[in-house]
């Protein structure tokens, strides 16, 4: 897994990681059922606290992204909430909401602006 983040971005690092695990399982990086690398892994190799790269971990789950298994690690969900197209949409969403904040958009403005999309 291939994961960079941007130290200038201003998001919380564990945002950052979040989104860059949910785009490599949108991309087809990681199949519903395989497992990730562990947290320690992905922490070494970003040069971040492990803890961070866990409560990323932790907010995939709770979206229903990932599951946690006793003795398995981590893996992506298959089925509804797994690894498919809402995965993608909810993403797309984020950089749809993070590219109108640099142009001075709030978020109420972007979905005002969606609503009035024929």
């Amino acid at each position: 897994m291939l994961l960079t983040l941007d130290m200038h971005d201003p998001r919380p690092l564990h945002d950052q990681v979040a989104g860059a695990i949910r785009r490599a399982i949108a991309e087809g990086s990681y199949a519903p059922g395989e497992r990730l690398p562990p947290a320690r892994d992905i922490a070494a190799a970003l040069g971040i606290n492990a803890n961070t790269v866990l409560r990323a971990l932790r907010d995939l789950r709770d979206e229903g992204l990932l599951e946690f298994r006793r003795g398995r690690g981590v893996s992506v969900l298959a089925g509804p909430g797994g690894a498919d197209g809402r995965a993608a949409l909810v993403q797309r969403a984020r950089d749809l909401l993070a590219e109108g904040e640099r142009h001075g958009y709030g978020r109420a403005e972007i979905i005002e602006l969606i609503e009035g999309l024929p």
